[in-house]
């Protein structure tokens, strides 16, 4: 088993270091919240005092922290901890994050022979809590193939999707397109519903056609057409709709470096966006299946 620093204890850090600590690592923990320490100390881990104490003598640091400017003022701020990361030790940061911050945050640790992937995730906080998650990593083959180590033991799925930077690529690429299915069977459902279709019903026609996709499948947006699902419970828990429209800003960012053309990304982003301003920005982001209703937008 090995020796691990953990930073970044929210609602996918916390079950990712948890099962760590279940699969037997020898896991140190900080987050800044009292409350999260806590649950995790209680779990089985160290609780360190800071980051700096966090990522002394392990063999591995984990990070999962909401964004780019996060990760940056972690590693590389004034206060940053990446000086004080042991030699030789491998860094994979699960964050989200733009894929130019990656690729520096490689580069500024590698000259101090500190190694990195950029391993950002999917599968939610369900995938989080039962160690199902998929990791799209970029960086080394060798260092992911290590990585697998801990990986392994918080979820099911080890890509690697090319050098330092690809991990995120990947990762905003397949959010992109979950935004626009969402959005469009969303949309899809609302119509038929104005139309007095059944959404159940028409869920299962869909299903059985040319329509079918995953949102369909596992996260249908209709309250009470599936059980065990955001849509069901109020759109309470899940992925959060201001956190879908910060990974589209992410994408477009990255469609406008390569100058990519992503019209569909765009108007996701202007739905999400908007749908945040509505109120929504809290909810699951399945929830823009109310953006479509005529009843509720009059």
């Amino acid at each position: 088993m090995a020796k691990v620093g953990f930073i970044g204890l929210g609602n996918m850090g916390g079950p990712m270091a948890e099962n760590l600590v279940k699969a037997g690592h020898d896991v140190k923990v900080f987050d800044l919240s009292a409350e999260a320490l806590a649950r995790l100390e209680q779990a089985g881990a160290k609780v360190a005092d800071s980051a700096k104490a966090a990522v002394a003598d392990v063999e591995f640091v984990v990070s999962m922290l909401p964004a780019s400017k996060h990760v940056q003022s972690l590693y590389l701020g004034e206060q940053g901890i990446a000086e004080h990361i042991d030699s030789q030790t491998l860094v994979i940061d699960s964050s989200t994050i733009d894929a130019q911050t990656a690729r520096d945050l490689a580069v500024t640790l590698n000259k101090q022979g500190v190694r990195f992937i950029d391993a950002p995730v999917s599968g939610g906080t369900a995938g989080a809590k039962a160690a199902t998650l998929t990791f799209i990593c970029g960086g080394d083959a060798a260092d992911i193939e290590e990585a697998r180590a801990v990986l392994g033991n918080m979820g099911k799925n080890v890509f690697r999707a090319g050098d330092h930077g690809a991990g995120q690529v990947a990762k905003i690429c397949n959010n992109m397109l979950l935004a626009i299915l969402m959005a469009g069977t969303s949309e899809a459902l609302q119509l038929g519903r104005a139309n007095g279709l059944d959404p159940k019903v028409l869920s299962q026609i869909m299903l059985q056609s040319s329509g079918r996709n995953w949102t369909l499948e596992v996260y249908n947006p209709c309250p009470y057409v599936m059980e065990g699902v955001p849509s069901s419970n109020n759109y309470a828990g899940g992925f959060q709709v201001d956190l879908m429209a910060k990974d589209l800003g992410l994408a477009m960012d990255t469609a406008q470096a390569v100058e990519a053309r992503t019209p569909l990304g765009e108007m996701a982003q202007s739905l999400y966006q908007q749908h945040s301003q509505d109120g929504f920005g809290g909810k699951d982001f399945s929830s823009i299946f109310n953006y479509f209703d005529t009843k509720l937008n009059q």
